[in-house]
C-alpha cells in the first residue's frame, strides 16, 4: 500500500513518468515534451531508468538549481516516487551525462519554439505604450566549461593582454519589456555578432509590435529587415551616423533619410525615417541620444515621449541580469563540456526563466499590479521550494495544484 500522500502507480507505468517539478510541468506539460520529444527523434528504443521525457524535466530542473551536482537534483526529481514495492534509484552522475547525450538540444530547442511566446494582455501594466507592444533585442556572453570541444566551436575572448580564462558563447535574446518574458533567442560562437544573429529572431515580430534597440545593432540592411516584418522600430543610433535634415516637425524631431551601403553617395533609394534627438545631463557630463524610428507622424508619437519610452530597452539588460546573476548564480560557468550540450543547458535556462516570469505575470494580473513590482529572486525560491513539495505526484495531480504567488 502506498504511504499517505502518495499514490501507487497505475499497471504499466514507470515510476519515473510521475516525475514533476512543479509550475515547470504546469508550464511544459508531459503530452507536449512527449510530442518534442518524438518530432525530434529521440523515442527510447527500450526501456531505461532515464526515457527522454525524464531527460527533458532533468535539464530543466538542473537549470532551476543551478551549481548542484547532478545526482543531487535527481534526488530532488524522485523525491517521494514509490510505489508500494520500489523507490526510484538515482542515476549515477555517468549515466546522467549519456543520457543528456541521447537527448542533444534539439527537443529544448523546439520546447522553447513551441511554448515561448508573448505573454502580455490589454490588462498587462506596462507592457504597452499606445497601441504598441514594447519589446526589446539585446545580447550577452556566457561563460563557458573550459574545454578543448568548447573552445574550437565557440572559441574564447581576447585583448591585447591575453586571452579570456573560459571559452564563451554568445546568446541574442528577443524579450517582452512588460513581462520580461523571452520569445526568440539565437546562440552562437563569440565570432559572430550580435547583429547577425539577431536576424534569426526576426521571425517573432508582427504588426503591433515596437521594438527597441541599442546603437550596436543599427545597419541598413537590419533595419530593412526588421521592418519588413510590419512591427515599427525605435533604435539608438551612432552620434556620427549621417542622418540630414530634410524637413523638421513640430515636436522638435525631423525626417531623414537611410541610405543602403552602395547607395550613400548618389542618395539613390532613400527610406524615410524620423530622427529624435535629446541631452540626457548627469553629474559633470551630459549625452546625447539620437534615436531612429518608423513611427513617422508625430501626433501618433511625440518626440517626448519617445525619447522617455527608450528607457524601456533597459527591461532586456534586467532579463539578461536575471537569468545569469539571479538564475545561474554570479560568475558560474555553465556545466556543459560540449557545444551540444551547451546549447542544451542555455535553452534549458531560458524555459525556466520563461515559465516563472509566466507565473509572475498571471500573479501580477491577478492583484492587478505592475509584473515589475515583483521580485524575480523571490519567485525562484517560490518555484524551487515547488518542486520537493510536488514531487511524485502524478501530472493530473500537479496540474491541480494551487499557483504559489510569488508576491
Amino acid at each position: 500500500m502506498a504511504r499517505v500522500g502518495q499514490v501507487k502507480s497505475p499497471a504499466g507505468e514507470r515510476l519515473s513518468d510521475r516525475i514533476a517539478i512543479g509550475v515547470l510541468t504546469q508550464a511544459f506539460p508531459p503530452g507536449l515534451v512527449d510530442e518534442v520529444i518524438a518530432e525530434t527523434g529521440r523515442i527510447e528504443q527500450r526501456s531505461r531508468l532515464l526515457p527522454a521525457r525524464v531527460v527533458v524535466y532533468f535539464v530543466l530542473a538542473m537549470c532551476l538549481f543551478f551549481g548542484q551536482g547532478y545526482e543531487e537534483v535527481a534526488r530532488l526529481l524522485g523525491e517521494g516516487l514509490w510505489d508500494g514495492r520500489r523507490v526510484w534509484r538515482v542515476p549515477t552522475t555517468a549515466a546522467i551525462g549519456r543520457a543528456r547525450r541521447r537527448l542533444g538540444p534539439e527537443p529544448l530547442r523546439l520546447l522553447f519554439a513551441r511554448v515561448c511566446r508573448p505573454v502580455a494582455v490589454a490588462g498587462t501594466a506596462g507592457a504597452l505604450y499606445r497601441r504598441w507592444q514594447l519589446v526589446a533585442v539585446d545580447g550577452t556572453t556566457l561563460d563557458l566549461a573550459d574545454t578543448e570541444a568548447n573552445d574550437e566551436f565557440f572559441g574564447r575572448p581576447g585583448s591585447g593582454r591575453g586571452i579570456g580564462a573560459f571559452p564563451q558563447a554568445r546568446l541574442v535574446g528577443l524579450a517582452e519589456c512588460g513581462t520580461h518574458t523571452v520569445f526568440g533567442a539565437a546562440l552562437g560562437p563569440l565570432s559572430v555578432s550580435e547583429q547577425t544573429l539577431s536576424r534569426q529572431l526576426f521571425t517573432h515580430l508582427r504588426a503591433g509590435m515596437l521594438l527597441l534597440a541599442d546603437r550596436g545593432f543599427y545597419g541598413f540592411e537590419l533595419w530593412q529587415q526588421a521592418r519588413a516584418t510590419g512591427a515599427n522600430l525605435l533604435w539608438r543610433v551612432k552620434k556620427n551616423a549621417a542622418l540630414p535634415m530634410t524637413r523638421v516637425l513640430d515636436d522638435g524631431s525631423y525626417l531623414s533619410a537611410v541610405h543602403a551601403e552602395q547607395d550613400r553617395r548618389t542618395r539613390r533609394n532613400p527610406v524615410t525615417v524620423r530622427v529624435v534627438e535629446y541631452t540626457l545631463a548627469r553629474t559633470g557630463d551630459a549625452t546625447v541620444y539620437r534615436l531612429i524610428t518608423t513611427l513617422l507622424d508625430p501626433t501618433r508619437a511625440p518626440a517626448a515621449e519617445l525619447a522617455a519610452l527608450y528607457a524601456q530597452r533597459w527591461e532586456i539588460e534586467t532579463t539578461l541580469d536575471e537569468i545569469k546573476t539571479h538564475q545561474r548564480g554570479p560568475k558560474l560557468v555553465l556545466r556543459s563540456r560540449y557545444p551540444w550540450g551547451v546549447e542544451q543547458e542555455v535553452y534549458g535556462l531560458l524555459l525556466v526563466h520563461y515559465a516563472i516570469r509566466q507565473l509572475m505575470h498571471r500573479a501580477a494580473l491577478h492583484e492587478g499590479l505592475d509584473p515589475d513590482r515583483l521580485s524575480f529572486t523571490r519567485s525562484l525560491r517560490v518555484v524551487r521550494r515547488q518542486v520537493p513539495a510536488q514531487a511524485g505526484l502524478s501530472p493530473r495531480q500537479t496540474r491541480r495544484g494551487t499557483h504559489p504567488n510569488p508576491g
